[in-house]
């Protein structure tokens, strides 16, 4: 199912690029910025069994991103110069900015040298648990997992269940199935321990990950010493905000914070929801998020920045660079802002 929806989109873009109808709706629905969102930055892998691709992109098409926004002459900014832009609605020209969800130490290791060609400025949103190497990057350990076994057994609703994961078909299906279900799971603390049983049968070591993978707070002392760095928060545990009671949504976010602020002596003011969708971002987050003083917050509902979003600046939609789609054409449909219009049924501003 998700293969073929990413079969679908892509047609989509491409649709809208070869018709030329991007041209047709970057009028109405470019709005007057973009926010950019990213995760992995690193060289393409080899691996037939990636169902994580899309949470990564190459060196060189952040490159080519970068230079398709110099080209048009689209200002790259940090979210306190969009957050003061839209305040003072100043939007006489174009932003754009960057911003790197979880705390990967490849946004250190090879986008940092790409955005200081450009002097391109961007956010990292850090996971406090990551840093400290004691979070649950679940996803990353299904793929682990799923790339290893041949069959997987797991307790799914109450029942005993096998799923063969022998072949490269087998494994898509098996990742996809394991993943809804992982992810449906009613707290974070179900999701550990049933990834946590996986990992276990399967030799997985899931502790290893963070510090393979995340900038632990030694590392991000000097990286947030780069001008071009700013350091956001994404919670504690990367857990579904929406599906905590109010007391631990905020600690989720006002400890992240706090974290953040204690380790590397700076503000953190800007804040990322994990997984950002509506399953986990809603009115409820949106006021929370500005409680704890957050000056933004951004979601990964997909859309445009329009002058309008400064009336919401803790539900503030990103347009994700995708790993499966990393082609220049694709560029100018991005930026017009038809795929994100129809995605959102042409809805401008989506913060409910």
């Amino acid at each position: 199912m998700k293969q073929l929806r990413s079969n679908i989109i892509r047609a989509g873009l491409e649709a809208l690029y070869f018709t030329g109808a991007h041209h047709l709706f970057r009028p109405i629905f470019s709005g007057v910025g973009s926010i950019f969102m990213l995760h992995h930055v690193r060289a393409a892998r080899e691996a037939a069994f990636q169902p994580n691709r899309h949470l990564e992109i190459t060196p060189e098409f952040l490159r080519t991103v970068l230079l398709h926004l110099r080209s048009r002459g689209v200002d790259i900014v940090t979210m306190d110069e969009m957050h003061r832009r839209m305040s003072e609605r100043d939007f006489s020209r174009r932003f754009a900015t960057f911003t790197f969800d979880d705390g990967y130490r490849d946004n250190r290791d090879f986008a940092l040298p790409v955005m200081r060609e450009f002097d391109a400025p961007f956010a990292v949103y850090v996971t406090s648990d990551f840093a400290q190497a004691t979070g649950n990057l679940w996803w990353i350990a299904l793929e682990m997992v799923t790339a290893k076994a041949s069959h997987i057994e797991a307790t799914i609703d109450g029942a005993a269940t096998r799923i063969d994961s022998s072949t490269l078909p087998a494994k898509k299906a098996a990742f996809e199935r394991l993943h809804d279900w992982l992810r449906a799971l009613p707290g974070h603390d179900d999701l550990a321990r049933e990834i946590g049983k996986l990992c276990i049968q399967h030799g997985i070591d899931r502790n290893k990950i963070c510090s393979d993978l995340c900038l632990s707070w030694d590392e991000l002392k000097p990286f947030a010493d780069e001008p071009l760095v700013t350091i956001g928060a994404h919670s504690v545990t990367h857990c579904n905000i929406a599906q905590q009671t109010d007391e631990m949504a905020r600690q989720e976010m006002t400890a992240s914070r706090s974290r953040i602020e204690d380790a590397l002596q700076r503000p953190a003011l800007h804040f990322a929801y994990p997984y950002g969708d509506r399953r986990a971002a809603g009115q409820r987050e949106f006021a929370l998020a500005k409680e704890a003083g957050f000056k933004t917050a951004v979601t990964t509902r997909p859309g445009m920045v329009f002058a309008e979003n400064a009336e919401y600046p803790t539900a503030l939609p990103r347009v994700s660079l995708n790993g499966n789609y990393q082609h220049e054409r694709i560029l100018p449909v991005l930026t017009s802002g038809a795929a994100t219009a129809m995605w959102n049924g042409f809805r401008r501003v989506d913060a409910a």
